[in-house]
């Protein structure tokens, strides 16, 4: 098989494939004008809660806005605590921060790095408020098994699904269980942007309506404030370009999974590990990862071949230095620190081809040979 290069990610090809139509509809809201909580995104919002199968979806800045505010809107603030993964993107425990609470972590599930339910108990405490799973690499977190724990104890459930746009979790869409779910539309993401965005989806009609105050000054009328606010709007412009995008999110979730089913094949005799999903859940594969102690070799030869590669991510967040004040050491979540050290993300997008991963796997197996 003759070596070519593989880019770890390929924007260019959604856009190229959707151009005329991102065009004409960025065109509509020039000649509108109506930049800012425009009428494309009340119709992107609308749009995207009746996918999700939610009665609410309200539009902000960023996904890091959207874990934020969906805290806030919950109440959430000084005193309390939030359950957090002890491996996901910083950002997770970012917005349990902005609310001004505290993130405990939690270790995760070997198997699909999500938040492992048997371990949520002994982490909650009089000022737990909320637990935050995180459906990482677009694998649904145990939601059953989270959500019984939250009913029970009386804590309100707020899903990352930044990862996670289509998931199914027993025939239910990622995000639409919890109290509220945080989105991220960046470039990269499953739906992305060509820029910043993110979203809330909730089915209470009282925290959706706290999100859009909070996300527009605290206002309910221009120059009204009934509480105080933050510029967090999703511009109309990316609300346009998402809707275009939104009708093809199935379809390109479909590619990454038989991309998914390809590489495990190849890799099926590879002394790798490969994380897998919870029965009655279908991932969307954001990223494709494998585990091995042998993960800064791999990641050299593959970068020598030309093949990009990402990791996702290199150090738990109980050792980050943002959270060493909340007194994590090394081994206090063994799964979250494995991960780190061995997890290495291969070329993963829609319109991958099959010659591509065979291209990618060749090189993973003649590293291990």
């Amino acid at each position: 098989m003759e070596d070519k290069g593989v880019p770890f990610v390929d924007l260019g090809l959604k856009h190229r494939e959707l151009g005329h139509y991102l065009v004409a509809a960025i065109g509509t809201v020039l000649n509108k004008g109506d930049f800012v909580l425009g009428s494309d995104v009340e119709k992107f919002e609308a749009e995207f809660a009746s996918y999700l199968g939610v009665k609410h979806c309200v539009g902000v800045a960023t996904g890091s806005d959207a874990l934020h505010l969906s805290l806030r809107a919950l109440g959430v603030g000084e005193g309390h605590e939030v359950i957090v993964p002890a491996m996901t993107f910083a950002a997770s425990a970012f917005g349990v921060c902005y609310a001004g609470a505290k993130p405990v972590f939690v270790d995760v599930s070997e198997r699909n790095c999500g938040l492992d339910p048997v371990r949520i108990e002994a982490a909650i405490t009089p000022r737990t408020r909320a637990i935050l799973p995180v459906h990482l690499y677009g694998f649904p977190a145990a939601m059953d098994e989270i959500l019984e724990i939250a009913a029970r104890r009386n804590l309100f459930v707020v899903e990352d699904a930044c990862q996670a746009h289509g998931a199914l979790y027993k025939g239910r869409r990622a995000g639409s269980s919890g109290d509220a779910a945080a989105f991220s539309f960046f470039p990269s993401k499953n739906l992305g942007a060509m820029g910043d965005g993110g979203m809330v989806a909730t089915s209470s009609d009282e925290v959706a309506a706290r999100l859009r105050l909070l996300r527009n000054y605290g206002q309910p009328a221009k120059y009204v404030h009934e509480s105080v606010g933050y510029n967090s709007r999703l511009d109309t412009l990316q609300a346009a370009v998402l809707g275009v995008k939104l009708a093809k999110l199935d379809a390109w979730n479909a590619q990454r999974r038989e991309a998914a089913a390809l590489y495990r094949a190849l890799l099926a005799s590879v002394p790798v590990g490969l994380h897998s999903p919870l029965e009655g859940t279908e991932p969307v594969y954001h990223v494709f990862s494998v585990l091995t102690e042998r993960r800064d070799e791999l990641q050299a030869s593959l970068k020598a071949a030309g093949i990009g590669t990402g990791l996702h991510y290199n150090q738990a967040l109980h050792l980050q230095k943002c959270f060493l004040d909340l007194g994590g050491q090394p081994g206090d979540f063994p799964v979250a620190e494995k991960v780190a050290r061995q997890t290495l993300s291969l070329p993963m997008f829609p319109g991958i081809t099959k010659e591509q991963v065979e291209t990618v796997a060749e090189r993973v197996r003649a590293f291990f040979r």
